[in-house]
């Protein structure tokens, strides 16, 4: 697949296959990827913590909050939980911040999710007891999650309604707006 379908094939999937399990190997695979990502200053700070078993998926979904505009449904739906997580933090004793190197790292986690068949949700609600729940040392702050299986939901995207960015759901399905390429664009594309 080109990189245009790549991108188009990631979406933030609330819904996972249970069928699909997922291996502390595949996991790595990801994890290598995002290392070899550029990193401000060449610093490196990011450390990440792997979860593919059970119990600890269980652990990360409890102390995690998805999809803060759906009100009213509790994502993921029972049974439908991630098969993996990414928990991507940052060795404060490398730097105190890093937030642009998280950005890259979770993006090209998901997008080599994606060429694997598998999808994934960055999650960035998390409840700051995860840490210590963990086993995590004081120096790793934990900065995003990237969640992981195979989808099971019917996402797509649609452009915006008036100025509406807000995802919704209408029967099983999970809309997403995007704004039109012409209203992201200041110049208009001139020169």
């Amino acid at each position: 697949m080109n990189f245009r379908e790549l991108v188009l094939k990631n979406r933030s999937t609330r819904a996972f296959d249970p069928e699909r399990r997922i291996s502390r190997e595949e996991l790595e695979q990801l994890v290598d990827l995002a290392r070899l990502t550029p990193s401000a200053v060449n610093l490196q700070p990011l450390k990440y913590l792997l979860s593919w078993q059970e119990e600890t998926n269980a652990l990360i979904l409890a102390h995690t909050a998805w999809a803060g505009l759906l009100k009213d449904i509790s994502l993921p739906p029972e049974g439908k939980g991630p098969a993996g997580y990414i928990v991507i933090c940052i060795d404060t004793q490398i730097a105190k911040n890093a937030a642009t190197d998280v950005g890259i790292a979770a993006q090209t986690i998901l997008l080599g999710a994606a060429e694997k068949g598998l999808s994934g949700c960055m999650i960035g609600a998390i409840d700051p007891k995860l840490h210590d729940l963990l086993g995590l040392k004081e120096q790793y702050r934990i900065s995003l999650i990237v969640a992981l299986g195979r989808g099971a939901e019917d996402i797509r995207l649609v452009e915006t309604r008036g100025n509406d960015t807000a995802y919704y759901r209408e029967g099983d399905a999970h809309y997403v707006p995007k704004r039109p390429l012409e209203e992201i664009l200041i110049n208009g594309g001139a020169k």
